[in-house]
């Protein structure tokens, strides 16, 4: 009885089903393909008729295109037959596969033999030759395998040259499909290292059409940069004007010249600027969106593009750079010179950007040749002092010490304590500072010619301003120039807050006072250590760290205060052939440091150290161009000159007495 009084929940469902049935019987049941058509298939909306049979058959044919290009004969086939070419065609390319696998384990086991260490030669060349005579006809399939291209890898790296020629034969019509691929761009690689010149010649002229897109790519770009380097000037100019006009990308023939710059290109040629500068933006930018800028090829492109560029397209390219990815160009020497344009043309953001980014990585940076060059254009450009000192300056105290002894990672310091010195910094290196962009230049010379009238009514109230800029003026153009061009505060007092007021300066006294010895022994810890023991140039840290340079002083006398026996492990002060150098010209150079060492280390031992390297120690004295010191020493030194025990050299003159 509760089974019959429980409602039923279907029955609404079905009624609702009845209810929304339509009135036409012609559309209760789906038509078969082979029926009449309804009503409806007649109705205007339906133009042609519905053949689901076409539908059914349209993967057949496609796919048996692909097979057999003979399409009769296809449609000629009956459907069993027609299943059974199917099922054959499966079967081949499971024996292929089956083939493929049993080649990668063979293949494999002879690649565990050959890359061991202890192997003797000639069974190496054994396992090798087989590997290549099972490889054969199948090396470019085998390149692009992830398994496979490792063992054709070490087989080449082994091989006899007789039988990397023939890899390289059989790759050649397939090097621009394997540039792009992620495992065989490492065969690529290590066949152009060891490819002839003939070979590699072919290459290059093998990529010509297509270094614009294999820039673009994040494999191919490599391989692009593995020839470019290993090119001679003529091959990597071919790969370069590509980049330049479609001209000469389509052309071969153009691509023979033997200009460099851009702009000797375009007058030979006869090419439109705007043209050209139209195609390199297309090729540029695709590589900036992509962040494929690691590469000394796209450096030098930059570099000519910015040399041609109008002012909102260099800014536009200056824009994009500044931040994190400067950091990865400037390893390279036009990369730096690009990261130094950025510095010294872009707005202040851009340039707090452009620190920011090398946060992390300073050290590194001021350890490379090139990168140590853009750290230098900002401590003598940017006025954002406190920035550069929590980034930048507190990185550089925490590894003061490998600095000041590392070739490239004094530049930093020798900038602040003396800058723009020909002694430590190279022609190219001043050349590069004062490079710029001719459109940017120009925008900024206007800018500051016009700051520089506004200020000249409003520093007739200040006296300090006009000292300022009486100073300025009568420093030479050559050395000011860098500086100058970037920032608008004063130098001394730009390197007094990065020096001084930093603790920049007082850490490197520490460090001097910590290892005098071996930094006047050492071959570049001897230069910032004489700058420091100096004062710096212009005096700068004689005012606030007297006491600290007198402790150094001190040391560096008491060093050469010892005798020959307790210094026997390593060679006197006196006698080194650096250190004898350096405290010489700190002799000559710092009047305090002369009294010093005289009261402390050579008062009364004149006679003793006026042979060998020490004699130079000895002679600056009489050699100084003060008066004090000079007074100081003739008085013990005069008899050793006239016995002729010390000797002073006939090139130099004493100074005469004023």
């Amino acid at each position: 009885m509760a089974a019959k009084n429980r409602p039923e929940t279907n029955k609404p469902v079905k009624r609702i089903f009845a209810k929304t049935e339509p009135s036409n019987p012609a559309s209760k049941k789906p038509k078969l393909a082979g029926s009449k058509p309804s009503e409806v298939s007649q109705s205007k909306d339906f133009k042609k008729p519905f053949n689901p049979d076409k539908r059914k058959q349209k993967p057949f044919k496609s796919e048996l295109q692909k097979t057999d290009g003979n399409k009769e004969k296809n449609q000629s086939l009956t459907k069993r037959e027609l299943r059974l070419r199917a099922k054959e065609l499966a079967e081949a390319r499971k024996k292929k596969r089956k083939r493929h696998y049993d080649l990668e384990l063979e293949l494999a086991s002879l690649w565990e033999k050959m890359r061991q260490r202890n192997i003797a030669k000639e069974t190496r060349s054994k396992l090798i030759s087989e590997a290549l005579q099972k490889m054969k006809g199948k090396i470019p399939e085998i390149a692009g395998s992830h398994v496979s291209s490792r063992v054709l890898q070490t087989c080449v790296k082994y091989c006899s040259q007789a039988e990397r020629d023939a890899v390289f034969e059989e790759l050649q019509p397939h090097f621009l499909s394997l540039a792009d691929n992620t495992y065989a761009v490492h065969l690529v690689k290590k066949m152009i290292d060891n490819a002839s010149k003939k070979q590699l010649a072919g290459f290059i002229s093998a990529l010509h059409g297509n270094v614009a897109s294999l820039l673009r790519h994040m494999v191919g770009s490599v391989v692009v940069e593995h020839a470019y380097q290993l090119g001679n000037a003529t091959q990597k100019q071919e790969l370069l004007v590509e980049l330049y006009s479609t001209e000469l990308q389509l052309f071969k023939d153009l691509v023979s010249i033997k200009e460099s710059r851009l702009v000797d290109v375009i007058s030979k040629l006869g090419l439109q600027k705007a043209s050209v500068l139209r195609h390199m933006a297309s090729v540029i930018q695709p590589i900036l969106e992509k962040g494929i800028i690691d590469h000394s090829i796209i450096h030098r492109v930059l570099m000519e593009y910015l040399s041609m560029a109008d002012k909102s397209s260099a800014a536009d390219i200056i824009q994009q750079l500044s931040g994190p990815l400067l950091v990865r160009m400037i390893h390279t020497r036009d990369g730096s010179k690009i990261g130094m344009l950025c510095v010294k043309h872009g707005s202040a953001k851009e340039r707090k950007k452009i620190i920011k980014g090398m946060k992390g990585h300073i050290g590194k940076v001021a350890h490379d040749q090139c990168g140590s060059m853009v750290l230098l254009c900002i401590v003598s450009i940017v006025d954002d002092t406190k920035l550069i000192t929590k980034i930048i300056i507190r990185e550089l105290q925490s590894i003061i010490k490998e600095l000041v002894m590392d070739k490239n990672g004094r530049r930093v310091l020798l900038q602040l304590l003396h800058p723009n010195c020909s002694r430590y910094l190279s022609p190219d290196d001043l050349g590069s500072l004062n490079l710029s962009i001719p459109s940017l230049c120009a925008k900024e010379g206007s800018e500051v010619n016009s700051e520089a009238k506004n200020n000249e009514s409003s520093k007739e109230m200040a006296d300090q301003e006009v000292v300022a800029v009486q100073a300025d003026e009568s420093t030479s153009p050559a050395e000011n120039l860098p500086l100058a061009e970037g920032g608008k505060k004063d130098p001394r007092v730009r390197r007094q807050e990065l020096l001084v007021s930093s603790g920049l300066a007082e850490s490197m006294i520490d460090v001097c006072i910590e290892n005098a010895g071996e930094l006047l022994r050492s071959n570049f810890g001897k230069e910032v250590l004489y700058e420091v023991a100096k004062g710096g140039s212009d005096d700068i840290l004689c005012p606030t760290l007297d006491d600290k340079l007198n402790t150094l002083h001190e040391t560096i006398a008491s060093l050469a205060s010892e005798s020959k026996s307790e210094a026997s492990e390593e060679e006197h002060v006196l006698e080194n052939f650096h250190s004898s150098r350096t405290i010489r010209k700190l002799v000559m150079d710092c009047p305090k440091f002369a009294s010093t060492l005289w009261k402390n280390a050579l008062k009364g031992k004149s006679e003793f150290w006026a042979q060998g390297h020490s004699c130079k120690v000895v002679t600056a004295f009489l050699e100084s161009s003060d008066f004090k010191v000079r007074e100081l020493a003739k008085t013990e030194l005069q008899p050793l000159i006239d016995s002729g025990s010390l000797k002073i050299p006939e090139a130099k003159q004493l100074p005469k007495e004023v």
